[in-house]
């Protein structure tokens, strides 16, 4: 869905004055395809286009550009205030662009009225002056797909219906953004841990509009009122570029495989720790290292930023900032590590059992790190019991 700026090839220069379409104008909605070429471009993304044959004008009105240079980028990126713009980009080129990466276009052209037309556009150019342009982006509700229904909203009132009863299933955002990551293994696996809760509710009609491929079928089921009439809202639909299937050679990296082989060489681990009586420190300093470290980013995410959609993460059950202190006490050995291992292998197995069941879905790939703490955890706490008890 987010779009990097493109090559400053694609951007046109604009003359932002009072410009009166002519009759043959058309105002469309487009519809990229996904791309598998980078974890942003797997869900597609859309865009405007206004043109005009008569004045001259072609353009794209694509609201996913951000600008590494803006102030503070990266504190504001990892804090979640992530600000998007308006960019204005020659159409042909736009286009181009997807068609060159094998992904489909779709243009659906709006049945407004000239008075309409002129209104979205002349809003359009509005929004793309710089001192307009730029606007507080959220993964799920306001991107640059929402922002193709919040438009015409904004410009058409209550003139404007979306029918949401063509929706049949009934899935929670989460699972909406697992159907674009089949091929994204690893995209998937960080997305279902550092997002939380918020994700795991069903969805709404509108709210699989943060998704392309949604806000065409929307778009398709919508309708609109031109004084006492009312009519559908898009007149119709070209379809400009179909693209050709891919093939996808996953290999064996992929994250349920890598953690199985952990989990293996835990088992081999715990077996020789617990025949001698000792413990592998390397191992599990390293382990619960990484853990301790993951967990620490998913709290900040929580309670420290504005990613609403981290909040209330259940990967913490697994993920215990307090793994980092545990670690730390390596270094002195107290006597209460055997039971803060005792209560995070507990912890582990109640965690196992009731995967099924969570509010929130946890990546199945994450079942081999949790079942290795589990082991690890018992083998600390058995070690130490055994050889630190008078």
């Amino acid at each position: 869905m987010r779009i990097l700026l493109l090559p400053l090839l694609f951007i046109c220069s604009l003359t932002f004055g009072q410009v009166t379409l002519s009759e043959d104008a058309q105002i469309s909605v487009i519809t990229c395809g996904p791309w598998q070429g980078e974890l942003y471009s797997a869900f597609g993304h859309s865009a405007f286009r206004v043109h005009d044959p008569v004045n001259g004008i072609d353009e794209a009105y694509n609201y996913g550009v951000f600008d590494f240079d803006q102030p503070n980028f990266y504190l504001n990126f990892a804090r979640g205030y992530l600000y998007y713009k308006l960019g204005v980009y020659d159409y042909k080129r736009f286009e181009y662009y997807y068609i060159y990466h094998n992904r489909y276009v779709h243009e659906q052209v709006l049945n407004l009225s000239g008075n309409q037309k002129q209104r979205l556009y002349d809003y359009l150019s509005w929004n793309a002056l710089p001192e307009n342009e730029n606007y507080r982006y959220d993964y799920f509700y306001n991107n640059c797909a929402t922002k193709m229904r919040d438009v015409v909203k904004e410009v058409f009132k209550d003139s404007i219906h979306f029918d949401g009863s063509y929706i049949k299933t009934d899935y929670t955002i989460r699972e909406l953004t697992d159907l674009y990551l089949t091929n994204q293994p690893w995209g998937d696996l960080g997305i279902d841990i550092c997002l939380g809760l918020p994700m795991d509710k069903k969805a709404a009609p509108q709210e699989y509009m943060f998704l392309p491929d949604y806000v065409e079928s929307a778009f398709a089921h919508a309708t609109i009122k031109d004084g006492n009439q009312t009519k559908p809202l898009v007149a119709k639909l070209n379809s400009v570029y179909e693209s050709t299937p891919e093939t996808f050679s996953k290999g064996l990296f992929q994250p349920l495989y890598v953690f199985g082989v952990l989990s293996v060489i835990a088992v081999f681990i715990s077996y020789r720790d617990f025949k001698k009586q000792r413990i592998t420190h390397v191992f599990d300093i390293t382990l619960f290292t990484v853990l301790g470290m993951i967990g620490l980013l998913l709290l900040f995410l929580w309670i420290a930023t504005d990613h609403q959609a981290a909040a209330r993460n259940m990967n913490l059950l697994w993920a215990l900032p307090t793994h980092l202190v545990a670690v730390i006490a390596f270094i002195k050995q107290p006597r209460w590590l055997s039971t803060y291992f005792l209560f995070a292998a507990i912890i582990s197995v109640i965690l196992i059992l009731c995967w099924a069941i969570l509010p929130q879905k946890l990546h199945y790939a994450l079942i081999p790190v949790v079942l290795t703490i589990a082991l690890r955890a018992t083998v600390q706490f058995w070690v130490r019991k055994k050889t630190l008890t008078p």
